[in-house]
């Protein structure tokens, strides 16, 4: 059974950077397709990007493109969601999920099968 565990969130000033992590164990992610989500307070969820496993092939929601970027380590069973020029907008708390299929649906999370509990970034002075 995979499991998804997510960390390095945190509190950070407009304009700072993070990098959240997703680790995995039980099964190799090599062939899984990995998405971040996130949630913010009254909102619904939003996905944020996604990464596929047969080319790598990425994908962005308009509000965080050329801020955040997503990478994946097979060696390390980890995906990385990357954040630079954090906005208070960004507050939210973030999931990574996992796709069986290998390939991203766009920012879909119809087939993510997979989730972590989530990490909490805030952005605020």
């Amino acid at each position: 059974q995979l499991q998804l565990v997510e960390s390095g969130g945190g509190l950070v000033q407009p304009g700072g950077s993070l990098r959240l992590s997703c680790a995995a164990s039980g099964v190799t992610l090599d062939y899984y397709a990995m998405g971040w989500f996130r949630q913010a307070p009254g909102k619904e969820r939003e996905g944020v990007s996604c990464i596929s496993s047969s080319d790598g092939a990425t994908y962005y929601a308009d509000s965080v493109k050329g801020r955040f970027t997503i990478s994946r380590d097979n060696a390390k069973n980890t995906v990385y969601l990357q954040i630079h020029s954090l906005k208070p907008e960004d507050t939210a708390v973030y999931y990574c999920a996992a796709d069986h299929r290998g390939f991203c649906s766009g920012l879909s999370s119809w087939y993510m099968m997979y989730w972590g509990q989530g990490t909490q970034v805030t952005v605020s002075s």
